[in-house]
């Protein structure tokens, strides 16, 4: 089991509303600093456009640093996972990230299930296991009726509670359905703020600790350390009044996430 970062913990910083925004030669640079040795690279169109040399050269930075790499998309049609499994085999990762949909896809639940059912060989046979994420557009028990279907250990979950609330999914019913097929976890945490004029609320990110996820009870359902799940650090952080400060609070959110979970490893 491992603690690792995501390019969300560079959302801010790797944007176009900074004067330099970082690629991932610069987020594997701040993840050697800080002494991490996973990093997974999710929603990151970039690394889409890399060439098959300029991937595998990435993945040689990531091996100097002794750092694992995991990889993230949107979708299960066939055209997203085979092109997300090319990339992850040249950066030699053990597990992709999905959801059932994508920006411009859809599928039922049978039509889900049919892709997964068609991908999942090409991924036994490259070593990489494939996990769906919670999230509030698909309930949790929708996914798991798909991944205990298919009942495959190389089809699970990657658990997010914090996604399923919008949907008005209890964090505590998220995990419960599904913590014994969750293969990688994102962590972040999450509290409601009332708007201005007291008329409704936003859903934002908030330091790990101080808010509604209950990370304990997270782990003590889905036992990382004991089942080798990796745990992902994820943020929302809301923009703040200039470039600066914002991207001064993401790098504090993110060291303290990283101290958060350390101390109760």
């Amino acid at each position: 089991m491992g603690v690792g970062l995501s390019t969300y913990c560079f959302f801010w910083r790797a944007s176009d509303r900074v004067t330099s925004p970082m690629g991932l030669p610069q987020m594997l640079e701040q993840c050697a600093e800080m002494e991490v040795k996973l990093f997974q690279i999710c929603d990151f169109e970039a690394v889409t456009r890399m060439t098959d040399a300029e991937l595998v050269a990435l993945r040689k930075q990531a091996e100097g640093y002794g750092i694992e790499l995991e990889l993230g998309t949107k979708g299960v049609s066939a055209e997203v996972l085979d092109r997300y499994l090319h990339i992850g085999r040249q950066l030699n990762v053990r597990l992709l990230r999905s959801m059932f949909n994508s920006p411009t896809h859809r599928p039922t639940t049978q039509e889900a299930e049919a892709l997964l059912r068609r991908a999942l060989p090409e991924f036994e046979a490259s070593n990489i296991r494939l996990c769906l994420e919670t999230y509030e557009q698909v309930s949790s028990q929708t996914m798991m009726s798909v991944i205990d279907s298919i009942n495959s250990p190389w089809l699970g979950i990657c658990l997010d509670p914090a996604n399923c609330v919008a949907a008005l999914e209890q964090p505590r019913d998220v995990i419960n359905n599904t913590a014994d097929r969750v293969l990688n976890l994102h962590v972040k945490d999450f509290h409601f703020t009332r708007q201005a004029g007291w008329v409704g609320f936003n859903l934002v990110g908030c330091p790990l600790g101080e808010g509604l996820l209950d990370y304990d009870y997270m782990v003590e359902k889905v036992r990382p350390q004991e089942r080798g799940i990796n745990q992902i650090v994820e943020h929302w952080l809301p923009w703040e009044t200039n470039a600066v400060t914002t991207c001064r609070l993401e790098n504090q959110w993110t060291r303290h996430s990283l101290n958060y979970i350390r101390n109760r490893l």
